[in-house]
């Protein structure tokens, strides 16, 4: 079956990715870019990671990012010509058939794609052939099951488990974190160097900027449309859980983590 894309490119989803950094979301892999290599950023979204990346590989490297719809690529054409970046191309694509020749990429990433394909092992494969031999796969994914927050909610409790299903009924993995290292390995990829890191959001402005950003999606995205067509949920659960972000964006003892896995495989 085609992959879905459980969040979607809603505006305020497209507005959250764009708050993205490689500081944040790639720091695992910054220490082995340089001047002059080639990497090929899949899923790049509204490209501010992708940006970071190409000022990471210098004037004589190239980036190319990758979406297989067209929103995300003209929000991200847009972010490049703010920061004056003429270089950084922005392609249609499918990770799964990649329209580009064995070897071509020194460097290919892809954060928080593989939670949301059927095939992860095929997509990593693909992603191999494009690296070049002593090349770079880069993967970086979150497992839901590790979200974690304070104080308790029933509305937030619910989300949790909500997204939990849905992700599923679209045969994809929410709790992608913890099986890249054997995807990796179901891939033929055997030179794996895994980590580990957090996003926490702790502070009155992290909070207010999350709890903001779920009680959006909450409501507009494509979690929304899916639940209420599958019948999981009723447009008066939603608004619920979307209350319930709100509440707690605003507890001043409110705080949330969640566990991302990283992977850097040689190939």
């Amino acid at each position: 079956m085609a992959d879905v894309y459980l969040h979607g490119h809603h505006a305020s989803v497209l507005a959250a990715h764009g708050a993205r950094t490689a500081a944040d979301s790639a720091a695992y892999l910054l220490p082995h870019l340089h001047d002059g290599l080639r990497v090929l950023d899949v899923g790049c979204g509204p490209g501010t990671i992708t940006l970071d990346l190409a000022e990471a590989v210098g004037p004589s490297g190239q980036v190319v990012g990758v979406e297989n719809v067209e929103g995300p690529l003209a929000a991200a054409r847009r972010k490049a010509a703010e920061r004056g970046d003429s270089r950084t191309r922005f392609e249609p694509a499918d990770v799964m058939a990649l329209p580009y020749a064995a070897a071509s990429f020194d460097v290919v990433h892809a954060h928080q794609v593989l939670q949301h394909l059927a095939d992860p092992i095929g997509a990593l494969r693909e992603m191999a052939r494009v690296a070049r031999p002593g090349g770079l796969v880069a993967v970086r994914d979150v497992d839901y099951a590790s979200m974690v927050w304070h104080p308790a909610t029933e509305g937030m409790t619910r989300w949790l488990d909500l997204y939990r299903r849905l992700a599923r009924l679209n045969h994809a993995e929410p709790d992608a974190g913890r099986h890249l290292v054997a995807w990796a390995h179901a891939a033929g990829l055997d030179r794996l160097t895994p980590s580990a890191s957090l996003w926490t959001y702790a502070t009155p402005e992290q909070c207010a900027w999350w709890g903001g950003v779920w009680a959006r999606r909450a409501l507009e995205s494509t979690f929304a449309t899916q639940a209420l067509e599958l019948g999981l949920a009723s447009p008066e659960e939603l608004q619920e859980i979307s209350a319930a972000w709100r509440t707690w964006s605003r507890h001043p003892d409110a705080w949330f983590a969640m566990t991302h896995a990283e992977v850097l495989a040689r190939v």
